[in-house]
């Protein structure tokens, strides 16, 4: 495998082990100069003292970019609209933040006149995908770097990477033992490996950051009042907030519930299952308060049809197709099909539960006459009779032909 010529390189890169053995191997290595970059997607006090790190370990410079309105605007709300859920239970939290990262990183790299983009993800799973699906439509011509895929990468885990940082004096804080490693972002934190790699072993309740146990949750319900405008949320018990803010308030009500707890084995884009534990306490209360006012608003056959499409939707989010033709093309059909998604949602959060307790809509195709067993409200009941009998004339046609 050819060395490649690189002579500015611009590293996601986090503070980690992981990124900060990375950031110093890839100078060494490539005789070329490393610009750090770390998007602030919402890990908070994780970003303390990055600069000062990204320096010392060799980085030209450190440019540290909030993204967390625009990733929350752009990138999670337009999940949340679509419902899009991956296998059944993951909210796509780690899949949608990959590409605004990467987005922003080729921005840097073009204006910084880079020849490369570096990341840190592995070549066994899925994050490598994402990031490099965003570099090939955003700006094609960098080259990409990616030491775990490297031959002349040796490193085999956490105890060899930290004896290197050691030995290169690369400030770090990790230490050789750590039973799991955690992603943080607006949208929640996933854990995995180490312990979890055993589907059997349930996660010590003292692993989650975000959420209390539900056992542990108050003994009285609380209500939340959510409300929409075009599928986009805009407010939590009428206050107004930022896309961002909604989504934190949202995690800070969710979390002392108990709310958003997934565990999951999930079949990665690379073919491997891979365990996966997740606390999502906001979006989980978004996306069942969202559906509550799609129940009101939403004509019954564009809810099915966008339905239908949910799997594929989310399959392109947690694949990495997030800037791929057909995932935008089913972003306009879905968008389109928002339009008259505004009204309230209330929710009633109680020990890890959220149920719907009531919701409203300017927009409401409900109506209540015509439903109502008390009054004919203009439905003539006889008419069901000819349309059933239209429905059951191909059931009559197969079993006058003696066909089961």
């Amino acid at each position: 495998m050819a060395r490649l010529n690189i002579r500015k390189l611009v590293l996601a890169y986090s503070g980690g082990l992981d990124t900060s053995v990375i950031l110093r191997w890839v100078k060494d290595y490539y005789g070329c100069e490393v610009i750090a970059f770390c998007a602030d997607v919402g890990q908070g006090e994780e970003l303390a003292g990055l600069e000062q790190r990204a320096l010392r370990t060799g980085a030209s410079k450190l440019y540290v970019e909030d993204l967390r309105e625009e990733f929350a605007r752009d990138f999670v709300f337009p999940i949340l609209r679509a419902n899009a859920i991956y296998e059944g239970y993951y909210l796509l939290g780690t899949s949608i933040a990959r590409p605004v990262i990467a987005k922003k990183q080729a921005e840097i790299a073009l204006r910084e006149g880079a020849d490369a983009v570096g990341h840190g993800a592995t070549g066994k799973g899925n994050d490598q995908v994402r990031f490099e699906l965003t570099f090939a439509r955003l700006a094609p011509d960098l080259k990409i770097v990616a030491p775990w895929r490297n031959p002349d990468w040796t490193f085999k885990g956490r105890a060899e990477l930290i004896a290197y940082a050691n030995e290169k004096k690369i400030p770090i804080t990790a230490s050789a033992e750590k039973p799991y490693s955690m992603d943080r972002n607006l949208v929640h934190i996933s854990y995995e490996g180490g312990i979890l790699e055993d589907p059997w072993r349930e996660p010590y309740n003292d692993m989650f950051r975000l959420t209390v146990a539900p056992e542990q949750a108050p003994d009285r319900p609380e209500y939340v009042e959510v409300e929409y405008e075009g599928g986009d949320p805009v407010a939590i018990n009428s206050e107004r907030l930022s896309a961002a803010a909604l989504i934190a308030r949202a995690n800070e009500i969710g979390g002392r519930h108990g709310i958003g707890r997934v565990d999951l084995v999930e079949n990665r884009y690379v073919g491997i299952k891979s365990r996966g534990v997740y606390e999502s306490p906001g979006v989980t209360i978004l996306s069942h308060a969202h559906r509550a006012v799609e129940q009101l608003t939403l004509d019954r056959e564009v809810m099915h049809l966008r339905d239908s499409l949910i799997p594929r939707y989310a399959e392109m989010v947690y694949y990495g197709f997030w800037f791929a033709p057909e995932r935008e093309a089913l972003e306009a059909l879905i968008d389109d099909s928002q339009k008259n998604v505004t009204g309230t949602a209330r929710v009633k959060l109680y020990k890890g539960a959220v149920t719907i307790a009531g919701r409203r809509s300017p927009n409401s195709l409900y109506d209540q006459r015509l439903v109502s067993f008390e009054e004919a409200g203009g439905y003539q009941q006889s008419d069901a009779e000819g349309f059933i009998r239209l429905a059951g004339l191909r059931l009559r046609a197969l079993s006058r032909s003696g066909s089961k």
